[in-house]
């Protein structure tokens, strides 16, 4: 059964600040390559397979970081997290930061960097006030606006979550957040919407199984599907925000 923290996350009433971002729907319902329930599922389908596995694979693996301080390929227990030593710490930082590094590396447009570590920032301040842990100071100290994803897993691994439950919380909100949206940007048929999310379900958990497989190994190895449409609509979507007012910021 999914953890409290992990449902909570996943949650649209969540006060992390997810509401403003479309995940790229609003730039592509502009262009007309969303326009209904079919290309709807189309888009968050293909966005699940690529944003969504990258972000799934590094909060599986901030998770793992979390919870255990795993050298890369290893998951040997550590001292418990109320209480890390000043090395446990350290080496976490040090994890982070490869993790961090990582992401962006697999993140090539501004916007989407810049829009993940907005969330991460928003989501940050509701999870201090919800679940105030010395872990995440680590992970605060690697960059002050944390990628979503690693926080996440962060958040998670803290409160005993295994990987997998991480892995699923940024997944799911990879084609949750589009699909609210859609409702807003087309007028879709709410029930048809969230019926399309339901459809989604085993590819959801193909990208969490393969997500939790590769964040077992280096960070290196984590998943690098590239999504070159999502990345020039995103840039495109921060020019057209500057020029006409949008409902949403990415």
């Amino acid at each position: 059964m999914p953890g409290l923290v992990s449902l909570v996350l996943a949650d649209a009433r969540f006060p992390g600040g997810g509401h403003v971002h479309s995940g790229g729907l609003e730039e592509a319902v502009s262009r007309g390559l969303a326009s209904d329930v079919a290309s709807l599922e189309g888009f968050l389908l293909g966005r699940l397979r690529t944003a969504g596995l990258v972000a799934a694979g590094f909060a599986a693996a901030s998770a793992a970081v979390s919870a255990n301080c795993p050298s890369s390929g290893t998951s040997r227990a550590r001292p418990p997290l109320t209480s890390p030593s000043s090395a446990v710490s350290g080496d976490r930082r040090a994890r982070w930061a490869e993790l961090d590094a990582e992401l962006e590396a697999r993140t090539p447009s501004l916007a989407q960097r810049e829009a993940s570590r907005a969330q991460g920032r928003g989501t940050l301040r509701a999870v201090q006030a919800a679940w105030p842990s010395p872990v995440l100071d680590g992970l605060v100290a690697v960059h002050p606006r944390p990628h979503h994803p690693l926080l996440v897993g962060a958040v998670c691994g803290a409160a005993g979550e295994p990987a997998d439950e991480a892995a699923r919380c940024v997944a799911y909100l990879a084609i949750s957040g589009p699909a609210s949206a859609a409702v807003r940007l087309l007028g879709l048929d709410p029930f048809a919407v969230n019926a399309v999310l339901v459809r989604l379900g085993p590819a959801l958990e193909a990208v969490v199984a393969e997500a939790v497989s590769a964040a077992e190994g280096p960070p290196s190895d984590l998943p690098a599907p590239s999504a070159p449409v999502l990345d020039l609509m995103a840039q495109a979507h921060v020019h057209h925000h500057r020029e006409r007012v949008r409902l949403f910021v990415s």
